[in-house]
């Protein structure tokens, strides 16, 4: 593993009220001390119960402790900020490395400055997700919990956070390691079965072990990777595409659901001619929600463009909102949109019953009837926590996404179960089929290794490099 000490700055770029350089490794707490000049002439602490060893001590600080002071350029002697300065010392940090953190003030310039003197005193800038990469190369998280610390910084809603902050203390990772744990030992007693062949019926009762694979390991992987479309959307988000004709009251819904004028609305047909995406979040939960252009038979090129887009937004939506009207009978070309959206779970959306007060004149066909559907004024903001309630329900069903699960979050964790999943049927069909320990043991060593690969314990190289790469700098 690479010795040297990096250092990153932590926070947001530009003004603030405070602006973090954190350092990682052997000499943080000897680059702090170069240019670090305490308010007082003696470092020390407010009087505790810790006893003042060389370890919690080194470097005339005492670790996690607050210092008042003043960056200082060793060059020049001249003053750059007046900072709060911590150190924290293996293995008691992020890291499990000594370990910085220099709280200046937030300008651009005086963060620079103390990051540029922290460099040429011998750190050295840190790639994408650095410090996270050393806790888990250092044994203090797992890979789970590494991958789970890029969801927390990209959480878009509360549940989306919850989810994430679950797996930052070892939900997915301890279901993993008990799937894997039992693995493990059914492998040593193949093995064991395998050096003694005539006590191989002794040792491996192949009927139970069918059952107990099954219920520890193949019932278990299934409902993990079921919940990798639950976890998927709170981390993505859910894809809603609203379609219909033009002038139906499409950018009239978006702007009233994210209560400003995003699109632009006009009582002439065809005013949306491109695709608008808009993020916003319904009962705790990411919805990104387009907005799209009327589908109807038109000879305009622009207009023919939008519309194609609109067909691609629906061929990748997780969910449609089919909007038609409340004041106008259907027409041809609602028969076409209702045809292009059912095989996709989809919501009849009617809008402006406001025109029609309340009494609704439209009928739907029978072929429609007993499908999701709703009524609204987006106009008036009738209808639609309603609206809302249809889009979650027709999402996730009647039982809401319980967040202290252990949802698998991202499609690498997912194919990897896959992979274990499809080795352990495996390994259950060859049991019953009375096939040659050695064989059966291939199959587990496989199950086990993918499972290891989810965990970090035997991942490449490469898969880490990937991994940590969509980290920003200084995490």
């Amino acid at each position: 593993m690479d010795n040297s000490t990096i250092a990153a700055v932590a926070t947001p770029g530009g003004r603030g009220g405070i602006g973090i350089i954190k350092l990682s490794g052997p000499r943080a707490v000897s680059i702090a001390t170069t240019i670090f000049s305490p308010a007082e002439s003696k470092l020390k602490s407010t009087p505790d119960k810790t006893p003042r060893t060389k370890e919690n001590s080194r470097g005339g600080f005492q670790s996690h402790r607050l210092y008042l002071g003043h960056i200082i350029d060793p060059e020049n002697r001249r003053i750059v900020d007046e900072v709060l300065l911590c150190v924290m010392k293996a293995p008691r940090s992020y890291t499990k490395e000594d370990v910085v953190e220099i709280n200046a003030h937030g300008g651009q310039i005086a963060v620079n400055t103390i990051l540029e003197l922290v460099l040429r005193q011998g750190g050295r800038i840190a790639e994408p997700g650095e410090f996270t990469k050393r806790a888990f190369l250092n044994g203090r998280i797992d890979l789970t919990q590494a991958e789970a610390v890029i969801d927390v910084i990209n959480a878009r809603t509360d549940k989306s956070l919850q989810v994430a902050a679950a797996q930052i203390k070892g939900q997915l990772k301890r279901s993993v390691e008990q799937i894997r744990e039992f693995l493990i030992e059914f492998l040593v007693r193949v093995e064991a079965g395998i050096d003694f062949p005539d006590d191989v019926a002794d040792i491996v009762d192949a009927k139970a072990a069918v059952g107990e694979i099954n219920a520890c390991v193949i019932q278990p992987l299934k409902r993990l990777i079921q919940h990798h479309l639950d976890g998927n959307i709170l981390r993505e988000g859910l894809k809603v595409s609203v379609v219909g004709r033009p002038n139906v009251g499409k950018s009239s819904l978006l702007n009233r659901l994210l209560q400003r004028d995003r699109a632009i609305v006009t009582a002439v047909p065809g005013t949306t001619r491109d695709t608008i995406e808009e993020t916003l979040n319904i009962k705790g939960f990411p919805i990104i929600l387009a907005d799209t252009a009327g589908l109807h038979d038109t000879n305009d090129p622009i207009e023919t463009l939008g519309i194609e887009k609109t067909m691609e937004n629906i061929e990748g939506a997780d969910l449609v909102i089919f909007m038609i009207e409340a004041n106008c009978s259907l027409t041809i070309e609602d028969y076409k949109i209702f045809n292009m959206v059912q095989s996709k779970p989809f919501i009849i959306t009617i809008n402006k019953i406001d025109l029609v007060n309340g009494k609704c004149p439209i009928v739907l066909p029978d072929s429609w009837m007993g499908k999701n559907s709703v009524e609204i004024s987006a106009l008036y903001d009738r209808g639609l926590e309603h609206l809302k309630e249809k889009i979650i329900f027709t999402a996730f069903g009647k039982d809401p996404i319980d967040v202290e699960i252990a949802i698998v979050p991202n499609l690498r964790q997912k194919l990897l179960m896959e992979d274990s999943l499809r080795e352990s049927e495996i390994i259950t069909r060859e049991l019953e089929n009375g096939t040659p320990m050695e064989l059966i043991a291939i199959h587990l060593q496989e199950a086990i290794d993918s499972l290891g690969q989810i965990l970090g314990t035997n991942v490449k190289v490469d898969v880490l490099k990937e991994i940590f790469s969509r980290f920003c700098i200084g995490k």
